[in-house]
């Protein structure tokens, strides 16, 4: 039986053909100086430009270069989903490919999993070269984050993570959930989450992806997977105890109108309590089903996960 790998690094890129080589070789001579074994998984998520081209002539100088080419551009979840498919290094390491995260912080954060005993370690760029349009942006969104996780991350959506292998081998990412490392791993009970003040450069090659569209979709999971995080399992708990208490706040006001009925010969339609009773009852009825349809969803196998894959390398 072979011996497994140190690290794997998995790199999701999107047009990022010029920094790609320098990337390469730097994240080569990390692993050369501290006598790890490794891979580079590069999964080029539908880029446009000649990235995929390089990754195969990459291929030809490091045989350590492994790639994944989406036939169209899924997001950076997709790209991690199917890098963590194809990682079986001791220890997992995600960075972007823009050169703005540092392969020199590969050893300290790989020792931080091994020795230190944690799950995860999240990098933290304190100084950070971005534009302020988009660090103030990162500020709040990392707040938010840390209030609804209750994780004491400084930098929850930093490109450069490392993980135990069995955490990816673990968890499910689609979306924007890249972000969510952390909320996900704690959910699936690795719950050892460190952090580590890592270097950040300015981007050397090619221009940002980050846009409002990207900041919304972040937020609007960001409440997906609080609420997968405590109800995923059990959507009923949620909504059949909401429905069920709705429905029976409308029949005990339903029941209490018809005793006035018959008591006091008070006319049922013309009290306003009537009518907000029924809605009551009706969107009890709703919420209750709702929780029953997502509990035969949940029971069934999902096939989310599954992109159509271009060309392959290992």
């Amino acid at each position: 039986m072979s011996k497994r790998l140190d690290i794997s690094v998995v790199v999701p890129l999107y047009n990022e053909e010029e920094s790609l080589p320098e990337l390469v070789a730097w994240i080569d001579r990390v692993a050369k100086e501290n006598s790890l074994s490794y891979e580079i998984i590069m999964v080029d998520d539908g880029s446009t430009d000649g990235s995929w081209g390089v990754v195969k002539s990459l291929k030809e100088r490091y045989p350590a270069v492994k790639g994944i080419s989406f036939m169209r551009n899924y997001g950076k979840s997709a790209a991690l989903y199917s890098g963590f498919e194809m990682a079986s290094g001791e220890v997992v390491f995600t960075m972007d490919a823009d050169l703005q995260d540092s392969p020199d912080e590969i050893p300290e954060m790989r020792r931080m999993i091994l020795e230190d005993g944690y799950d995860l370690v999240s990098g933290w760029k304190r100084k950070r070269y971005d534009p302020i349009g988009k660090r103030w942006p990162s500020k709040f969104f990392n707040l938010t984050a840390r209030i609804m996780s209750g994780i004491k991350l400084h930098d929850f959506n930093c490109g450069l993570k490392a993980y135990r292998l069995k955490v990816v081998k673990s968890i499910e990412v689609y979306g924007e959930m890249h972000r969510y490392m952390p909320i996900l791993s704690k959910h699936a009970g690795f719950k050892r989450i460190g952090e580590k003040v890592v270097e950040h450069h300015e981007r050397k090659y090619g221009h940002s992806k980050f846009g409002l569209e990207r900041m919304v979709k972040g937020y609007l999971d960001l409440i997906s997977v609080t609420f997968m995080s405590h109800f995923g399992r059990s959507p009923m708990y949620i909504f059949g105890g909401l429905g069920t208490l709705m429905f029976l706040l409308g029949f005990v006001a339903i029941v209490w109108i018809i005793v006035e009925k018959f008591a006091y010969a008070y006319p049922i339609t013309n009290q306003p309590l009537f009518y907000l009773s029924l809605t009551a009852i009706v969107i009890g009825v709703q919420l209750f089903l709702a929780g029953f349809i997502g509990e035969l969803v949940n029971r069934r196998s999902s096939d989310r996960n599954h992109y159509l894959v271009d060309e392959q390398i290992e």
